[in-house]
């Protein structure tokens, strides 16, 4: 975008650490009043591809219970424990860029409720898969729980889509002029001083955010590329040619209509009363990535995969 739920729990999904698309959308992301904190998967495009055989169905949940959430909380969560997959709050137009590991602007087309109706998911794996997909590599994991999720939304929500190739407007993320300015992560790092879990503990590989303000521990440059194109509405291609994770903070002065990174299911929106209002004095997005990361955005165009929904229905029965 998987879950190390919100703030992130690294004992659930030791390998987060965003790229260049998160696992299922962010993993777990609790209140968004303030600064929202949370783990980010490890890279990797995720395809409809699958390592069944070929013309085997796709895998799936066991049973699934979904339910309309009406309370009208600002909050939601997705995350993964052994054998079940849980989220609360969670609209089908996220749903969907998270099975499908795209952005909200890669999905097109479906009726308006699937970015305002908000649903609580509890989700059980077959024992079969819970038992075998611990011992997958991280890819093959990521892939089986992203299809499991394209089953459901096929088969409660009759999901239907197609993809479409479009050449957009894309921005490169390069290294500017005089040099990247960031600071390589230290292995092992607990980042005593640094953003905290629930459990207290300092972790790498997760990132904080809030509205002008990004700060991210030991994250891999793709990670940074993701969440850039979240703000922007528009892909962003890591052309660093850097390796390895970082540490980084980022301040600027959000221009009017800048979208709020990862602002949530059902897209952006004003950030609530309770988050303080950004600097309006600091630079603009553009600058502060050159000022202060030594990097740059570069306006280019390029091939983008565009997911249009042919068909989509609220969920069936439990």
């Amino acid at each position: 975008m998987i879950p190390k739920y919100i703030a992130v729990t690294q004992r659930l999904a030791p390998q987060l650490g965003l790229g260049r698309k998160l696992l299922l959308g962010v993993v777990a992301l609790v209140a968004l009043a303030g600064p929202v904190v949370f783990g980010l998967l490890t890279a990797a495009q995720m395809r409809a591809q699958s390592t069944q055989a070929a013309g085997a169905p796709p895998p799936s949940f066991e049973v699934a219970s979904i339910k309309p959430n009406r309370s009208g909380e600002m909050r939601f969560f997705m995350g993964w424990q052994p054998g079940r997959f849980t989220a609360s709050g969670m609209t089908v137009r996220f749903l969907i860029t998270a099975a499908y590991d795209v952005k909200d602007f890669q999905v097109s087309g479906g009726p308006s409720w699937i970015e305002s109706e908000r649903y609580d998911i509890e989700a059980k794996e077959p024992d079969s898969i819970a038992e075998e997909l611990p011992k997958l590599p991280l890819e093959q994991r990521r892939k089986q729980l992203g299809l499991m999720v394209q089953s459901l939304l096929a088969d409660r929500f009759q999901l239907k889509l197609h993809r479409e190739s479009k050449e957009l407007p894309v921005y490169a993320l390069v290294v500017a002029k005089n040099g990247p300015k960031l600071q390589q992560a230290k292995p092992g790092d607990t980042y005593p001083k640094g953003i905290k879990g629930p459990d207290g503990v300092g972790h790498a590989g997760v990132m904080r955010m809030g509205p002008g303000e990004l700060t991210g521990q030991a994250l891999p440059i793709a990670s940074l590329a993701h969440l850039l194109s979240q703000q922007l509405g528009r892909d962003v291609l890591d052309q660093t040619g850097l390796k390895g994770n970082y540490d980084f903070t980022l301040k600027w002065t959000p221009e009017p209509g800048e979208g709020m990174m990862l602002g949530g299911p059902g897209g952006g929106g004003p950030p609530p009363e309770s988050a303080p209002p950004p600097d309006t004095s600091g630079p603009s997005l553009f600058t502060a990535i050159q000022e202060q990361l030594g990097l740059k955005l570069e306006s280019r165009k390029g091939p983008v995969e565009v997911l249009v929904i042919d068909h989509v229905e609220r969920p069936s029965e439990n």
